[in-house]
């Protein structure tokens, strides 16, 4: 071949390069914007049922099989209910102003803009899903967290007083929070670290369980006569189920089906096994009998702790937050609740409010950056342990006072209480009209 065979043969070549490049450079470009993968999809779908899962009939199961015969229906019928309610509080206002840019308040709160899933349409998209399962899925998060409280208030809380507290404080309390963490606010920009809602859901519901008793005061008998579990098979039966959806809770919160979730699956279920046996242990250490009700107890309070630590920290990391957890809840659900009298029914502080700090401060310490991008203080980020309490702090101070202040509002206007003849009866008749046979 000669020099002018091989010059068309290069400027043949390289023409073809440049037509290559041009065809494919748009699609490059194109494929930089989010699109849907149905893998990812298919995940959060199958995460937000089983968040539901944890709710009704999981969460409803689990304090129903605590409470006597007499109130196990009302504590069912308020949970079913707050779940309804708030599902509708979502769609109204709650998921705008959560998840959308406030403008010069954004750093507390977000927006009107998508009240009532304003351009939440089929074609939206929230990275790798439709916008409408992100919207679904953060749903469920934000009905379950004002339903955790039921537990602090059980067999004394007015129905009518308990529906109107669960939307104010979704809106007062539940939604800024969210959003100061997840939704751009200002935990989040100032480095808290919070994988699937540690500060947002259990300390925050812990606290305001531990002010609503407080503010209700105890039961009649707090003390002094049996108030023993009705059904602690119940109780294991609804434990079980939230085991089960708590993989949708912290698992879904990676936001796909990739490695993020296959971390956040492992620690999760080497935390809840290491907190029962904790708290088992720790039981059967100070009473001499290990008791089904404490194995249960123990296992959630090692849901609670990993929940913020879930997509950040390593296996050993995990066995260390749900061994903690279950020591540490064991003892503020007993010896400290005992000591300082206050009545918190189901030991939703004890567990939801205690587990869910031990977590966040432990997330600043095991965060590994290999397993989830962070760096915690055992990789030598001395700082993250404080950015993780000053989180705690943050989330603690506005829950009790935002708490308090909605609970005096209704108890000075329509009570909170119910009348003394009606917690003798059961607020499964005097409320509802129903009892168990």
């Amino acid at each position: 071949m000669n020099f002018n065979g091989l010059k068309r043969l290069a400027t043949s070549a390289c023409a073809a390069a440049a037509l290559y490049a041009g065809s494919t450079l748009p699609s490059l470009a194109q494929d930089a914007a989010p699109t849907l993968n149905s893998g990812d999809t298919a995940w959060m779908l199958t995460s937000t049922v089983l968040v539901i899962l944890m709710t009704v009939p999981g969460l409803a199961l689990f304090y129903g099989g605590m409470v006597r015969k007499k109130n196990v229906l009302s504590v069912l019928a308020a949970t079913f209910a707050t779940f309804c309610l708030l599902t509708v509080c979502w769609f109204l206002a709650g998921y705008s102003l959560a998840f959308t840019d406030g403008g010069a308040n954004n750093a507390y709160i977000g927006g009107l803009s998508k009240a009532l899933f304003a351009g939440v349409t089929p074609a939206s998209l929230s990275g790798t899903i439709p916008e409408l399962v992100f919207a679904c899925f953060q749903l469920t998060f934000a009905a379950i967290t004002p339903a955790l409280i039921i537990g602090a208030v059980v067999d004394r809380m007015k129905f009518s007083a308990l529906l109107i507290f669960m939307a104010a404080w979704m809106f007062v309390v539940y939604v800024p929070v969210a959003h100061w963490v997840w939704g751009g606010g200002f935990l989040a920009s100032d480095g808290v670290l919070d994988f699937a809602g540690g500060t947002v859901v259990h300390i925050n519901a812990g606290i305001a369980g531990l002010v609503a008793c407080i503010i209700l005061g105890r039961r009649q008998g707090y003390g002094t006569e049996s108030l023993a579990p009705y059904n602690i098979v119940y109780t294991l039966i609804g434990a079980s189920l939230l085991w089960v959806g708590w993989f949708g809770f912290n698992v879904g919160s990676a936001l796909s089906a990739g490695t993020g979730a296959a971390v956040a699956m492992t620690t999760t279920q080497l935390a809840t096994a290491a907190a029962a046996l904790a708290w088992m242990f720790s039981e059967w250490l100070v009473h001499g009998k290990p008791t089904l009700l404490g194995m249960a107890s123990g296992a959630v309070a090692g849901l609670v702790a990993i929940t913020p630590a879930c997509g950040f920290v390593d296996p050993k990391g995990a066995i260390v937050i749900g061994i903690a957890a279950g020591v540490i809840c064991y003892i503020f659900s007993t010896g400290v609740k005992k000591a300082l009298g206050y009545d918190d029914s189901l030991d939703v502080f004890g567990v939801h409010g205690v587990g869910g700090i031990v977590g966040a401060i432990l997330t600043g310490v095991f965060a590994a950056e290999a397993y989830g991008g962070k760096v915690g203080l055992l990789e030598g980020n001395f700082a993250q342990v404080p950015i993780q309490i000053y989180g705690v702090i943050a989330t603690v101070v506005w829950s009790a006072v935002a708490t308090a202040v909605i609970l005096f509002i209704l108890k000075f206007t329509i009570g909170i209480r119910v009348s003394e003849s009606a917690e003798v009866e059961g607020l499964d008749v005097a409320l509802h009209g129903e009892s168990i046979q």
